[in-house]
């Protein structure tokens, strides 16, 4: 069974050797990206492809939604190992126009579990409402609410502790947001990148994306 893809597999891999005979044995040397992408677990946006980087360079953590929620063991796993164990010098968090997570989690209907997982989206819509509520295509609207869902996400990356921690060490670490486009390809940075604590005021983490 899946014998396509294990074809695939061996013809990766051989392509990956000739292009570099020492590549898998690098690999296995050693893990130390500078980059910790937390991206949509959307077939569509593959977070390496993307950035144009080969495996060992990305450490990455996909999710419905794009989503860092402060309860969440599995993503804060993903965010400790990072930061102090590979220490990363970068957190991206990626979201992508389109996203079904984003609309499921505003379009009324019911879904069951995922439900719960994706209501950090739908207070994210409820606060900011009046700007949404503006907008009066839908597509536009939702893509908005993307990027909206990615800033706050930031939010709560920069105010954890392990990236708190991080920075009281004089640690290198920036976060940023992004938001990739399935119509081109392209990624937009919504400039509300933090480095340091005192940044967070300052980010503008409401502002309208231009």
């Amino acid at each position: 069974m899946l014998d396509h893809l294990k074809a695939n597999n061996r013809a990766w891999a051989e392509r990956m050797v000739a292009r570099d005979a020492d590549f898998f044995r690098r690999l296995e040397r050693q893990q130390a990206p500078e980059y910790l992408w937390i991206g949509c677990s959307d077939s569509r946006v593959p977070a390496n492809e993307i950035v144009g980087l080969d495996p060992g360079e990305l450490f990455v953590h996909r999710n419905v939604g794009n989503l860092a929620p402060p309860q969440d063991a599995n993503y804060l796993s993903v965010l400790q190992f990072a930061v102090d164990v590979i220490k990363v010098k970068h957190v991206l968090v990626v979201g992508h126009y389109g996203c079904g997570g984003v609309g499921a989690a505003v379009d009324g209907k019911r879904r069951g579990l995922v439900d719960h997982w994706l209501h950090p989206i739908r207070e994210v819509a409820h606060e900011h409402s009046p700007e949404l509520d503006a907008i009066s295509d839908l597509t536009a609207r939702l893509n908005r609410l993307c990027e909206l869902n990615v800033i706050r996400q930031v939010k709560n990356v920069v105010s954890d502790v392990f990236v708190q921690e991080a920075w009281a060490r004089n640690q290198d670490l920036c976060v940023h947001g992004w938001v990739y486009s399935l119509t081109n390809g392209l990624v937009t940075d919504l400039n509300v990148t933090v480095s340091r604590p005192e940044e967070i005021p300052k980010a503008s983490f409401a502002q309208p994306h231009s």
